[in-house]
């Protein structure tokens, strides 16, 4: 099938904005060449990127029939957001399984998902923890795999028909949302004059990287997709290739994807040592975990651009970006776009709350706070 070819429905909006950023270039002493790309303003449920995903999913979903979207991430996923927010539009039933305890205080996305009456299943792996370090992940993911069936069970004896979609979204079919984006974006950049060699974008369930880096290959684009992981412990690379490659059969796109052709920065030399400005690798300490570097990269563009990233995500892409400049290894003047996925809602999780307030609300002078009182 070629992707052209490909039917989707708007579960979110495309052709989001592409702007410059003139004043995060001018606080780091650089020339104009510093561009966002909205995807936080996709429109569905908050925005994200994951909606350019669900455009296709969905259309998958309802040419075959199923009633129910299931999906899966953590205890704060601004996937399963926006794949509730999707099933809802579209009239099926929205189910989230999440891996983690129940919280004891409703925040951040899962206010948003309870707001939408999604269906919220908490699967608890702590015990795994005890099992020898090579024998957790398999544990853990065996566990999350049997309560799914269960589940889909439950629903389809109740006459339902379960559509379960990875973390992420990460599949063939909705990674073409991003292969598809790269058209959009070369448009936007020849309709403004627009010159940019690079494209840096977050690498987690990496759907949305292999989506961008088989669109660019595909299109010829002017840019090279450059992913920043954000976790310590991301997703092997080969697995990445492989899952590129399938999209390149898929698709029938014409290219081979070799492990060398990837472009990862890590914030680590090869020894593990941390360079430039990054005392921490760009992925912080853990996966959503509050880290106060990551919030000096969050306050840094809110603070030149009034656009706020998120701490799990887009604020760990920003501060590799930021880094990468500094370095030198992308250049403002060869022009340099940020791939803004979402996730704001992160901000208001309570552990990140907790976590700046010390930072943000704890002293008055240098919180620019001022009290009058009668």
């Amino acid at each position: 099938m070629k992707i052209e070819s490909l039917e989707s429905v708007p579960a979110g909006y495309i052709n989001t904005p592409l702007e410059p950023m003139p004043r995060l270039a001018a606080a780091l002493g650089l020339a104009d060449g510093l561009y966002i790309k909205r995807d936080d303003m996709t429109g569905l449920a908050l925005g994200g990127n994951k909606a350019r995903k669900l455009n296709y999913i969905v259309n998958y979903a309802l040419e075959n029939g199923y009633t129910a979207l299931m999906t899966f991430g953590g205890v704060q996923t601004n996937h399963g957001r926006l794949t509730v927010a999707a099933a809802i539009r579209y009239g099926l039933k929205p189910i989230l399984v999440l891996k983690g305890r129940k919280p004891d205080y409703l925040s951040g996305n899962l206010l948003l998902d309870r707001l939408m009456g999604a269906d919220i299943y908490f699967v608890d792996t702590s015990s795994a923890d005890a099992l020898p370090a090579a024998e957790q992940a398999a544990a853990k993911q065996r566990y999350v795999d049997e309560c799914a069936a269960r589940i889909i069970a439950e629903y389809e004896a109740r006459g339902d028909k379960v559509l379960s979609v990875p973390v992420g979204g990460q599949t063939v079919i909705g990674s073409a949302g991003y292969i598809q984006a790269v058209p959009e974006i070369m448009a936007q950049m020849k309709a403004q004059n627009i010159r940019a060699k690079h494209l840096v974008v977050g690498y987690g369930s990496t759907g949305t990287f292999a989506g961008l880096w088989a669109g660019a290959k595909y299109y010829h684009a002017p840019f090279e997709v450059i992913g920043i992981p954000i976790e310590p412990d991301c997703r092997p690379v080969e697995e990445t290739v492989d899952f590129i490659n399938e999209l390149s059969e898929y698709f029938e796109m014409g290219f081979t994807c070799r492990k060398e052709d990837l472009h990862l920065e890590f914030g680590f030399d090869s020894a593990g040592g941390a360079v430039g400005q990054a005392p921490v690798g760009y992925g912080g300490v853990g996966y959503n975990e509050p880290d106060t570097v990551t919030e000096s990269y969050i306050e840094l563009l809110a603070r030149t651009e009034a656009i706020f990233v998120d701490p799990c995500y887009t604020g760990k892409v920003l501060h590799g970006y930021v880094d990468l400049l500094k370095r030198g290894v992308i250049r403002a003047e060869d022009g340099a776009i940020f791939m803004h996925t979402g996730g704001a809602p992160g901000l208001w999780t309570k552990e990140h709350l907790d976590h700046m307030q010390e930072g943000y609300w704890s002293d008055e002078k240098k919180d620019h706070v001022h009290i009058f009182s009668l």
